[in-house]
């Protein structure tokens, strides 16, 4: 459908087409895959069914799932732009007690096409299972391989505030000016984001929700307004919120019917002004400075313009508004 609001035409679809806004398939990734053009998206960014046996997965043994990925990662690199960049992010698989880290058996598969890996990044968030007879476990990994040597990256629109913002060099000729970068600083490879519980206010009928704030970092670093970002394993279309409210592009598969709803509701509500999301600004709440705490903001497309500002930018023309 096309919907038209303020002069701005939105074209969701659910098939390959260029001149969409936002592509929603139902059905295997494969098969969607199969209908891009070599080269076509910037950016593939996902979080692959983890095989916990969970609801929405059928259970593959280890080997059945590694076949599984290499298929969807080769597919992926042949429609990867050459300057471009997969973010697949994976947990542990846990069997019969045993830790089984996915991003280290998964890595030759992506080595082996001769992706470069840039980053490991843990995704740090403090609440979780309570496990009895391990350490419980409070992370997962972002794998950022890139195709090339040449490739985007944007880090101002990723900064995160200074530390000490006023700290200034004490001695030699930088005396006196401000040490650390007025923009604020690089956001590290470790990114404490909440993960998505039960009173989070994203969450769905997903069990894996991952928050739209992480897709959003990776997608403002590695891609540029009206690139496609590309989800094969799309659920209910995190990854497409967040590369819409930044006027990028977004193309996903899904192979549960009730997740696609759920993700073409989530992108009807962005375009009405009705989506609520956690700022990618707001720090982790903190029991002993509930002053700190910021409240939801409500997303509205208009004009596939960026819809979050700049970690560090409060202006004018930020077009999300805090709930009332």
């Amino acid at each position: 459908p096309h919907h038209f609001m303020k002069g701005f035409c939105m074209k969701t679809v659910d098939y390959f087409d260029p001149t969409a806004n936002c592509i929603l398939y139902q059905g295997d990734c494969l098969k969607l895959l199969e209908s891009i053009p070599d080269g076509f998206v910037s950016l593939v960014v996902t979080s692959p069914p983890y095989n916990l046996g969970k609801p929405y997965e059928n259970r593959l043994e280890l080997n059945d799932y590694l076949f599984q990925q290499r298929q969807i990662i080769e597919a992926c690199t042949r429609v990867l732009n050459p300057s471009g960049s997969i973010c697949w992010q994976v947990g542990n698989y846990v069997d019969n007690g045993e830790i089984i880290p996915l991003d280290i058996i998964l890595y030759p598969i992506f080595a082996g096409l001769g992706l470069q890996l840039r980053n490991r990044i843990v995704w740090h968030y403090g609440h979780g299972l309570h496990a009895s007879k391990r350490f419980s476990g409070r992370y997962e990994v972002v794998l950022w391989f890139t195709k090339s040597n040449s490739y985007t990256f944007n880090l101002d629109p990723v900064r995160v505030p200074q530390k000490y913002p006023q700290k200034k060099y004490f001695k030699g000729p930088q005396k006196g000016n401000l040490s650390g970068n007025p923009l604020g600083k690089n956001p590290s490879d470790v990114w404490d984001i909440p993960n998505v519980k039960a009173n989070h206010v994203e969450k769905t009928i997903h069990p894996c929700q991952f928050p739209v704030e992480l897709i959003e970092r990776l997608v403002l670093a590695m891609t540029y307004e009206n690139e496609w970002v590309l989800d094969p394993f799309m659920g209910v279309g995190t990854s497409a919120v967040a590369a819409l409210m930044h006027g990028r592009r977004a193309i996903g598969a899904e192979i549960m019917p009730e997740y696609i709803d759920v993700a073409k509701e989530r992108i009807h509500m962005a375009e009405t002004g009705k989506l609520r999301v956690r700022p990618m600004y707001r720090p982790v709440y903190d029991p002993n400075a509930p002053e700190l705490n910021v409240p939801p903001k409500v997303v509205k497309l208009v004009d596939n313009k960026p819809q979050q500002p700049r970690l560090l930018d409060e202006s004018e023309d930020y077009s999300t508004e805090a709930e009332s």
